[in-house]
Protein backbone atom coordinates (compact mmCIF):
# COMPACT_ATOMS: atom_id res chain seq x y z
CA UNK A 1 0.00 0.00 0.00
CA UNK A 2 1.89 3.12 -1.03
CA UNK A 3 1.78 6.22 1.39
CA UNK A 4 2.22 10.33 1.19
CA UNK A 5 5.74 10.66 3.02
CA UNK A 6 4.87 13.51 4.11
CA UNK A 7 2.27 12.21 6.50
CA UNK A 8 2.78 8.32 6.57
CA UNK A 9 -0.44 7.45 5.91
CA UNK A 10 -1.85 5.26 3.10
CA UNK A 11 -3.03 6.82 0.09
CA UNK A 12 -6.36 4.97 -1.90
CA UNK A 13 -5.38 2.68 -5.18
CA UNK A 14 -6.60 -0.28 -6.89
CA UNK A 15 -5.22 -3.27 -5.10
CA UNK A 16 -8.82 -4.11 -4.09
CA UNK A 17 -10.14 -3.63 -8.07
CA UNK A 18 -7.20 -5.44 -9.12
CA UNK A 19 -8.21 -8.30 -7.02
CA UNK A 20 -11.25 -8.43 -8.38
CA UNK A 21 -10.27 -8.33 -11.60
CA UNK A 22 -8.61 -11.39 -11.07
CA UNK A 23 -11.30 -12.96 -9.69
CA UNK A 24 -13.08 -12.56 -13.03
CA UNK A 25 -15.37 -9.56 -12.41
CA UNK A 26 -14.72 -6.47 -15.01
CA UNK A 27 -17.82 -3.67 -13.86
CA UNK A 28 -16.51 -2.94 -10.56
CA UNK A 29 -17.79 0.09 -9.05
CA UNK A 30 -16.38 2.12 -5.80
CA UNK A 31 -19.96 2.68 -3.70
CA UNK A 32 -19.46 5.87 -0.80
CA UNK A 33 -22.66 8.26 1.02
CA UNK A 34 -22.44 11.53 1.81
CA UNK A 35 -25.13 13.31 4.47
CA UNK A 36 -25.21 10.51 6.95
CA UNK A 37 -24.82 12.92 9.83
CA UNK A 38 -26.57 15.96 8.93
CA UNK A 39 -30.02 17.44 10.28
CA UNK A 40 -31.41 18.49 6.86
CA UNK A 41 -31.73 17.37 3.17
CA UNK A 42 -31.24 14.19 2.08
CA UNK A 43 -28.50 11.59 1.78
CA UNK A 44 -26.08 10.77 -1.35
CA UNK A 45 -24.70 8.16 -2.49
CA UNK A 46 -22.54 7.55 -5.62
CA UNK A 47 -21.55 4.75 -7.42
CA UNK A 48 -17.86 5.14 -9.43
CA UNK A 49 -16.59 2.35 -11.80
CA UNK A 50 -12.91 3.41 -12.94
CA UNK A 51 -10.63 1.83 -15.68
CA UNK A 52 -6.88 1.32 -13.93
CA UNK A 53 -5.73 1.66 -17.70
CA UNK A 54 -7.69 4.70 -18.35
CA UNK A 55 -6.86 6.60 -15.38
CA UNK A 56 -4.26 9.26 -15.49
CA UNK A 57 -1.69 8.37 -13.03
CA UNK A 58 -1.42 12.22 -11.95
CA UNK A 59 -5.11 12.16 -11.68
CA UNK A 60 -5.30 9.06 -9.66
CA UNK A 61 -2.31 10.26 -7.24
CA UNK A 62 -4.99 13.23 -6.04
CA UNK A 63 -7.62 11.11 -5.65
CA UNK A 64 -8.83 11.24 -1.87
CA UNK A 65 -11.11 10.61 0.93
CA UNK A 66 -12.86 13.83 0.20
CA UNK A 67 -12.96 14.60 3.85
CA UNK A 68 -9.62 15.32 3.06
CA UNK A 69 -10.28 17.96 0.77
CA UNK A 70 -11.17 21.07 0.52
CA UNK A 71 -14.81 22.01 -1.45
CA UNK A 72 -12.75 23.18 -4.37
CA UNK A 73 -10.72 21.19 -4.70
CA UNK A 74 -12.91 18.17 -4.89
CA UNK A 75 -15.49 20.26 -7.94
CA UNK A 76 -11.76 20.26 -9.80
CA UNK A 77 -11.38 16.11 -9.18
CA UNK A 78 -15.02 15.40 -10.20
CA UNK A 79 -14.58 17.40 -13.15
CA UNK A 80 -11.20 15.82 -13.93
CA UNK A 81 -12.66 12.09 -13.19
CA UNK A 82 -15.91 12.12 -15.07
CA UNK A 83 -14.89 11.66 -18.48
CA UNK A 84 -12.87 8.44 -17.09
CA UNK A 85 -15.56 7.18 -15.38
CA UNK A 86 -19.27 5.88 -14.92
CA UNK A 87 -20.62 7.82 -12.27
CA UNK A 88 -24.15 6.77 -11.18
CA UNK A 89 -25.94 8.96 -8.20
CA UNK A 90 -28.63 7.47 -5.75
CA UNK A 91 -30.37 9.49 -3.18
CA UNK A 92 -33.00 9.04 -0.22
CA UNK A 93 -35.04 12.05 0.54
CA UNK A 94 -35.71 13.45 4.00
CA UNK A 95 -39.32 11.24 4.00
CA UNK A 96 -37.32 8.06 3.71
CA UNK A 97 -34.61 9.03 6.44
CA UNK A 98 -37.40 9.34 8.89
CA UNK A 99 -39.60 6.45 7.74
CA UNK A 100 -36.84 3.93 7.50
CA UNK A 101 -33.69 5.52 9.64
CA UNK A 102 -30.84 6.70 8.37
CA UNK A 103 -28.83 3.19 8.01
CA UNK A 104 -31.82 2.11 6.02
CA UNK A 105 -32.43 4.95 4.09
CA UNK A 106 -28.58 5.36 3.29
CA UNK A 107 -28.37 1.75 2.22
CA UNK A 108 -31.11 2.75 -0.51
CA UNK A 109 -29.25 5.37 -1.51
CA UNK A 110 -26.17 3.31 -2.30
CA UNK A 111 -28.48 0.76 -4.08
CA UNK A 112 -30.08 2.91 -6.39
CA UNK A 113 -26.43 4.25 -7.10
CA UNK A 114 -25.37 1.21 -8.00
CA UNK A 115 -28.44 0.46 -10.02
CA UNK A 116 -27.40 3.24 -12.24
CA UNK A 117 -24.21 1.75 -13.36
CA UNK A 118 -24.94 -2.17 -13.23
CA UNK A 119 -21.92 -3.22 -12.03
CA UNK A 120 -20.66 -7.19 -11.61
CA UNK A 121 -18.64 -6.06 -8.11
CA UNK A 122 -19.22 -3.53 -5.60
CA UNK A 123 -16.83 -2.16 -3.13
CA UNK A 124 -18.26 -0.11 -0.60
CA UNK A 125 -17.23 1.99 2.20
CA UNK A 126 -17.98 0.60 5.73
CA UNK A 127 -18.56 -2.45 7.56
CA UNK A 128 -21.64 -3.61 5.32
CA UNK A 129 -23.12 -4.01 1.69
CA UNK A 130 -26.41 -2.80 0.63
CA UNK A 131 -28.83 -5.62 -0.85
CA UNK A 132 -27.10 -5.32 -5.16
CA UNK A 133 -27.82 -7.56 -7.96
CA UNK A 134 -24.03 -8.55 -7.48
CA UNK A 135 -21.23 -9.58 -5.27
CA UNK A 136 -19.75 -7.05 -2.98
CA UNK A 137 -17.36 -6.33 -0.62
CA UNK A 138 -17.75 -3.75 2.54
CA UNK A 139 -14.36 -2.09 3.11
CA UNK A 140 -14.29 -0.03 6.47
CA UNK A 141 -12.12 3.26 5.81
CA UNK A 142 -12.50 2.26 2.26
CA UNK A 143 -12.35 6.03 0.97
CA UNK A 144 -8.74 5.37 1.98
CA UNK A 145 -7.94 2.67 0.32
CA UNK A 146 -9.74 1.91 -2.73
CA UNK A 147 -9.58 4.93 -5.59
CA UNK A 148 -12.98 3.38 -6.96
CA UNK A 149 -14.41 4.19 -2.94
CA UNK A 150 -12.39 7.36 -2.76
CA UNK A 151 -13.59 9.19 -6.45
CA UNK A 152 -17.37 7.58 -5.34
CA UNK A 153 -17.07 9.61 -1.93
CA UNK A 154 -15.87 12.62 -3.97
CA UNK A 155 -18.86 12.52 -6.48
CA UNK A 156 -21.28 11.74 -3.05
CA UNK A 157 -19.72 15.00 -1.50
CA UNK A 158 -20.03 17.44 -4.69
CA UNK A 159 -23.55 16.53 -5.71
CA UNK A 160 -25.34 16.73 -1.95
CA UNK A 161 -23.24 20.11 -1.44
CA UNK A 162 -24.65 21.15 -4.75
CA UNK A 163 -28.09 20.07 -3.51
CA UNK A 164 -27.76 21.88 -0.26
CA UNK A 165 -26.81 25.48 -1.54
CA UNK A 166 -29.46 25.23 -3.46
CA UNK A 167 -31.53 24.75 -0.57
CA UNK A 168 -29.84 27.54 1.02
CA UNK A 169 -31.02 29.86 -1.73
CA UNK A 170 -34.60 28.75 -0.73
CA UNK A 171 -34.24 28.49 2.85
CA UNK A 172 -31.71 31.29 3.89
CA UNK A 173 -30.95 31.70 7.68
CA UNK A 174 -30.11 28.51 8.62
CA UNK A 175 -26.52 28.60 6.77
CA UNK A 176 -26.63 25.42 5.05
CA UNK A 177 -24.47 26.80 1.98
CA UNK A 178 -21.68 26.61 4.71
CA UNK A 179 -22.99 24.16 6.91
CA UNK A 180 -24.44 21.67 4.97
CA UNK A 181 -27.17 20.94 6.80
CA UNK A 182 -24.77 19.73 9.69
CA UNK A 183 -25.46 20.64 13.22
CA UNK A 184 -23.36 23.81 13.89
CA UNK A 185 -24.36 26.86 16.17
CA UNK A 186 -25.16 28.71 13.40
CA UNK A 187 -27.83 26.13 12.06
CA UNK A 188 -29.53 25.63 15.69
CA UNK A 189 -29.58 29.06 16.01
CA UNK A 190 -31.85 29.06 12.56
CA UNK A 191 -34.16 26.24 13.34
CA UNK A 192 -34.76 27.98 16.66
CA UNK A 193 -35.32 31.34 15.18
CA UNK A 194 -37.35 30.34 12.05
CA UNK A 195 -38.82 26.90 12.63
CA UNK A 196 -38.42 23.68 10.57
CA UNK A 197 -38.68 23.41 7.17
CA UNK A 198 -39.43 20.48 4.96
CA UNK A 199 -35.82 19.57 4.25
CA UNK A 200 -35.05 19.04 7.88
CA UNK A 201 -35.23 15.27 9.32
CA UNK A 202 -37.65 15.55 12.13
CA UNK A 203 -36.03 11.61 13.20
CA UNK A 204 -32.90 13.51 14.27
CA UNK A 205 -33.14 14.59 18.12
CA UNK A 206 -32.44 18.11 17.51
CA UNK A 207 -35.16 18.33 15.18
CA UNK A 208 -37.36 16.11 17.23
CA UNK A 209 -37.40 18.11 20.36
CA UNK A 210 -37.98 21.78 18.51
CA UNK A 211 -40.91 19.85 17.55
CA UNK A 212 -41.92 18.50 21.11
CA UNK A 213 -41.43 22.11 21.89
CA UNK A 214 -43.77 23.19 19.90
CA UNK A 215 -46.51 20.57 20.72
CA UNK A 216 -45.99 21.71 24.09
CA UNK A 217 -46.42 24.91 24.07
CA UNK A 218 -49.65 24.62 21.61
Amino acid sequence: MPTRPERGVPIPDFTFEERALREGHRRIAGIDEAGRGPWAGPVVAAAVILSPDDLPAQLAERIDDSKKLKEDRREDLLSGIAPFAEIGIGMASVEEIDDLNILQATMAAMARAADRVNPDFALVDGNRCPDLPCAGLAVVRGDTLSLSIAAASIAAKVVRDRIMRGLDRRFPGFGWAANKGYGTAGHRAGLNRLGITPHHRRSFAPVAKLLDQDVESG
